[in-house]
């Protein structure tokens, strides 16, 4: 559907507004129904901030194949920010990662799911690519290069720094590696101990009702309370999974229960992004084994 503007067009220029009805004939663009980000789950904006980060080289060199990689995943866990963040960079950015067709495929998608920024960078005279598995591509090459988490750790705010200190300095007290608790703290929440996603998971590393129950949390917006909840269970993950940070992210996102029905990872895409995501921020590789391993300094 996405290459149907450019024929409907002749290659010529057309004014926005123009633009704008034919998308609508379309289906291409929906009505807007919320404020851009007001009701973003916890995940995603996490994505969007990280992403801007380093396209912007906030706290770690600028890198915007690592910020093309993050907003696909915002994209890919449904935010139309993200995928037109895309877009915009293949539209606009570097000349080495340009690439027109690309660019209008993900502008087409945002619009079609209501970005109207999208149609700032559409361009009308360009055929849009057939999408496949780009953000994969692009995820594997930002994995490839790392990630810097301590200097983007080190350009957090006075409250995030303050999380970063307690996760760390509570970490090996339940054997667990602090590069891990503060990944899966970054992909969770960006470190925000007020976060509540749609499904009521809550705080910094978003525990719903029922682990925080398991886990003997009773405030789980108290940020010390919340992040120790999180470290008992991904204690209990460790012993479960026998320290497969892989299988621990994995099941963290999905549930425990989800890895012993399929015997290993689940064939959810949201989960096997997260894994990535989490495994990137943590400077692990692909399996994660070669962490089981790890213990306290202190003994």
């Amino acid at each position: 559907m996405c290459a149907q503007v450019s024929t409907l067009t002749g290659g010529k220029p057309m004014r926005r507004g123009v633009l704008l009805f034919f998308l609508l004939a379309l289906g291409l663009v929906a009505a807007p129904l919320r404020a851009e980000h007001e009701l973003e789950a916890p995940r995603v904006r996490a994505a969007l901030e990280q992403g801007q980060m380093a396209e912007q080289g906030i706290g770690i060199r600028k890198n915007p194949l690592l910020a093309i990689a993050l907003y696909c995943d915002a994209g890919t866990m449904g935010s139309p920010e993200g995928f037109f963040r895309v877009g915009r960079i293949l539209a606009s950015g570097p000349h080495g990662l340009r690439n027109p067709r690309l660019a209008n495929a993900y502008l087409a998608l945002a619009a079609r799911l209501g970005n109207q920024q999208a149609l700032q960078y559409y361009d009308p005279r360009v055929e849009n690519a057939i999408l496949g598995d780009e953000c994969g591509v692009f995820a594997a090459e930002a994995a490839r290069r790392g990630f810097d988490l301590e200097g983007y750790l080190a350009r957090q705010s006075a409250a995030k720094q303050r999380l970063t200190r307690l996760i760390r300095n509570v970490a090996p007290q339940y054997k667990i590696d602090p590069r891990l608790a503060l990944a899966i703290a970054l992909t969770e929440s960006n470190l925000d101990a007020a976060a509540v996603s749609p499904q009521n998971a809550q705080g910094v590393m978003q525990l719903i009702p029922a682990t925080q129950q398991r886990f003997g949390v009773s405030r789980p917006f108290d940020p010390e309370q919340n992040i120790r909840g999180a470290l008992a269970y991904l204690q209990w993950l460790h012993k479960r999974f026998a320290g497969d940070w892989r299988l621990m992210a994995a099941a963290y996102n999905a549930g425990e229960g989800s890895i012993e029905r399929y015997g290993g990872m689940p064939p959810y895409r949201e989960t096997q992004e997260y894994v990535r995501r989490v495994l990137h921020f943590a400077g692990a590789s692909g399996s994660g084994r070669e962490k089981s391993g790890w213990q306290s300094p202190r003994g």
